[in-house]
């Protein structure tokens, strides 16, 4: 696989990982959290895999003779990855604030 394309696969497991914790939000939202806690696996193992990616790639830069330029399409790379590593973090926050609300609720009736 080139470089290129290692790159374009860290940034669509990191957009999908992304994605996927967005989704677990709306889902606790609605009080759906079997969901929420299905889309947040799905989300973790896709951050596995593109950190098991970054893993790869920086080991070949500290085992490479010649050191590759940094571009901007790496940069973007890591940018989505630490991205879907920010909104994963939140949506656990959010989905645990979710599940106080609806409990709450639920103590009201």
């Amino acid at each position: 696989m080139s470089y290129e394309n290692i790159i374009v696969e860290l940034i669509v497991k990191g957009g999908d990982a992304r994605s996927n914790a967005l989704l677990a939000i709306r889902a606790a939202k609605e009080g759906n959290f079997s969901e929420a806690e299905k889309l947040m696996q799905e989300c973790n193992r896709q951050l596995v895999e593109a950190h098991e990616i970054q893993t790869d790639m920086i080991q070949e830069e500290l085992n490479a003779e010649e050191k590759r330029a940094v571009d901007l399409l790496m940069v973007h790379g890591q940018d989505h990855l630490m991205n879907a590593m920010t909104v994963r973090d939140l949506a656990v926050e959010f989905i645990e604030l979710y599940k106080m609300r609806y409990a709450d609720k639920e103590g009201e009736a």
